[in-house]
């Protein structure tokens, strides 16, 4: 397994070559070291479609039964169940956001940094 690859200044400054220089090379980062006050607004993306099925199996028994809900009942009962239980999975995957490892939507990142202002002056 091979190593990582480093640019060659690198190498020399951790071998000491800088030295016969004798200061090491200047590392500039290209802006400041510090969080910004907010990230730009992202369209978070757009979630799968649930229950498609289920709503299908619905509208066509509605076709049937020229648009009975009575007749139907059996299957608006397995619609509801199937958006409900979507409903309550998003909420559960709302919750668990900062727990889990996936990247933040950008309006819980503005909230937290508004919640953690960055510290700009010091006493």
């Amino acid at each position: 397994m091979a190593g990582p690859v480093y640019p060659t200044w690198v190498t020399r400054w951790l071998s000491g070559q800088w030295r016969l220089k004798k200061r090491p090379p200047a590392i500039r980062p290209p802006r400041p070291l510090a969080l910004a006050d907010k990230v730009a607004n992202r369209r978070e993306q757009a979630g799968e479609a649930t229950c498609i099925t289920e709503m299908s199996v619905m509208m066509a028994c509605w076709k049937q039964n020229d648009f009975s809900d009575t007749a139907c009942a059996e299957e608006i009962r397995m619609f509801y169940d199937c958006v409900a239980k979507a409903e309550k999975e998003r909420r559960n995957q709302n919750k668990n956001t900062l727990s889990s490892k996936e990247n933040l939507p950008s309006s819980k990142v503005n909230k937290l940094l508004r919640r953690f202002p960055q510290i700009r002056h010091y006493a």
